[in-house]
């Protein structure tokens, strides 16, 4: 299947799960001499569709749709025919997801090409087998992995918002590049900082940058920049703040960085246990998902952060197992294109591998899944043996912190596995979007419980539990188990019964634990007929946040059908 076909049929999935134009509830099936076809008569529409059953009861079996009788299969002429069907009001929408397509087919078409080269590339730098890949370099060849594939939700995650391939292969983590950033001095005044640690060493003053005449005395503080925000984006950001005229961008550039799978994070090359998020002017996973960073997000990720070392040291068990990387350090200069993470990962991992749970079921050097490599090292060859160890400590940790009112955004990008001669563990990062029941929070930790007032999003924290078991179904559910459980099933490691059957039961046990408290989680995920769905791009590029209602487009639902049940019934 071609490129565009696989995209295509990824659109027209996401449309139907989503309930575009009324297809799923307004549309019926019919059964045809070729198979399922959901028709949507009122607009002579029809999509020839198959039982799927994560997220969805259907997805598209072909990559097309008849329209009034005409069967159309170029995916530019399928959102251009449907965008006519559109409320006039949502149609500049439409045009930016046809936009999105194409800037997808683009990347898709240059990851076939491209993909050969770089696994050779990593195999030189890192060895052939990915499971050897020990350390903090090294494990940025599994973000590598993992940008090859698609994300579990979101149709065209692949594509980035107005960077065209000079600027992918330039930066993108698919690529496996290094470049140097760009830094900016600004007056300290004009800064806000947060952190009690000392910077790194290689963290330069204005004189290294060959500023020192520009920036005399100890008045100024440097803060880098993502060459991809140098330009307009970094001019209008400093004309907003009225820094036009006193910071000062240094024409050297300096410290060389490898992105990450999020992009806009880069690891320092000589120190990979830092990490440095930096805004970007461009957006992924929806037009309306900008990559900048807004100062909010940080003071929210680091409030995040001493609230689960907060249950941590109420809770030894985990002790050890469940490991986060460090989000106190950051700066900004009041704007989302003048911020700055400093992200510290767990010293003690030289001798561990390190792997984002997006990046296992991706193909490695060789052709073999990543979770192939590492079941051989650890688990005597077995990934369901692998994957029921995750089920079990991942459950364990996400429900006990349930237990205390907590949910995490905690994704397959957030999530990383460690793994050595000691077991498996989890590492976590980036706490900066959780919801919080406040009364059961502060019934567990009492004056422990960081205040509302430490965070700056207040639509954190509430008084019952639907937020928080819509962000478990959708991010620990669906996201971080189930995808895993299907994927598995695809590639043939397993039975989907199986495993679906694993999941089921690892989380029961999980669940049960809590007792009385756990009751919303089993009522909602594990006996619900349905289940909260993403609805993502509906939220993030159809529609305006006005139109969605959307009060966070990352955490607007449809729903789909409840895969931990069989026939209506638990499994």
């Amino acid at each position: 299947m071609t490129a565009a076909e696989q995209l295509t049929l990824r659109v027209l999935s996401a449309l139907v799960r989503e309930d575009v134009l009324g297809l799923r509830t307004r549309g019926t099936i019919e059964h045809r001499a070729d198979g399922s076809w959901l028709v949507l008569a009122d607009a002579a529409l029809a999509v020839p569709v198959a039982p799927e059953g994560f997220q969805s009861e259907y997805a598209a079996r072909l990559p097309l749709v008849d329209l009034a009788g005409r069967q159309l299969t170029d995916l530019d002429a399928i959102v251009a025919n449907l965008t006519e069907l559109a409320d006039p009001e949502d149609r500049p929408g439409w045009t930016a997801l046809a936009e999105e397509c194409r800037q997808t087919l683009i990347t898709m078409e240059l990851h076939e090409q491209v993909r050969p080269e770089v696994h050779a590339r990593l195999t030189d730098l890192y060895g052939a087998d990915p499971a050897a890949w020990n350390g903090a370099a090294a494990s940025l060849g599994h973000d590598t992995l993992a940008a090859y594939l698609d994300h579990p939700v979101y149709p065209t995650a692949r594509g980035r918002a107005g960077l065209g391939e000079a600027e992918l292969r330039a930066f993108a983590p698919e690529f496996h590049p290094a470049f140097e950033l760009r830094w900016l001095a600004v007056p300290t005044d004009a800064v806000t900082a947060h952190g009690a640690a000392p910077l790194p060493s290689w963290w330069p003053t204005p004189a290294w940058l060959g500023l020192g005449d520009a920036c005399p005395g100890d008045g100024w503080t440097t803060l880098p920049v993502h060459p991809l925000t140098v330009g307009a984006p970094l001019d209008e950001a400093l004309a907003a703040t009225g820094l036009a005229d006193r910071a000062i961008l240094a024409d050297r550039p300096y410290l060389t960085v490898v992105p990450t799978l999020s992009m806009r994070t880069v690891a320092v090359a000589d120190d990979p246990a830092c990490h440095l998020k930096l805004p970007l002017a461009t957006a992924s996973l929806g037009r309306l998902n900008r990559r900048t960073i807004k100062p909010g997000t940080l003071v929210d990720g680091a409030a995040g952060q001493r609230l689960i070392e907060a249950v941590l040291a109420r809770e030894p068990r985990f002790t050890g197992r469940i490991l986060h990387a460090d989000e106190q350090t950051y700066a900004h200069a009041g704007h989302e294109l003048l911020a700055v993470l400093l992200r510290r990962y767990p010293a003690g991992l030289d001798q561990a591998v390190t792997v984002p749970l997006a990046s296992l079921l991706a193909p490695a050097p060789g052709g073999r899944l990543v979770i192939d490599h590492l079941a051989d090292r650890f688990y005597g060859g077995d990934p369901v043996a692998l994957y029921d160890d995750l089920l079990e400590l991942l459950f364990d940790w996400q429900t006990t912190l349930f237990g205390y009112g907590i949910a995490l955004e905690s994704h397959q990008q957030n999530t990383s596995l460690i793994l050595d001669q000691g077991g498996l563990r989890l590492l976590y990062k980036d706490d900066d979007g959780p919801r919080v029941h406040t009364g059961r929070l502060t019934a567990k930790l009492g004056e422990l419980a960081p205040g509302a007032e430490e965070f700056d999003d207040a639509r954190i924290f509430g008084e019952d539990d639907r937020a928080l078991t819509d962000l478990f179904t959708t991010i620990t559910g669906h996201l971080c188990t189930a995808s895993l459980a299907f994927g598995l099933a695809d590639h043939g490691r397993a039975e989907l019964g199986d495993t679906l059957a694993l999941l089921r039961k690892r989380l029961a046990e999980a669940v049960d634990r809590l007792g009385p408290v756990g009751a919303p989680l089993r009522t909602s995920l594990l006996d619900a007929e349905r289940l909260p769905v993403k609805a993502m791009v509906t939220a993030g590029t159809l529609l305006t946040k006005q139109r969605s209602g959307a009060a966070d487009i990352n955490k607007h639902y449809t729903s789909g059908p409840n895969y931990l049940l069989v026939n209506g019934l638990p499994r």
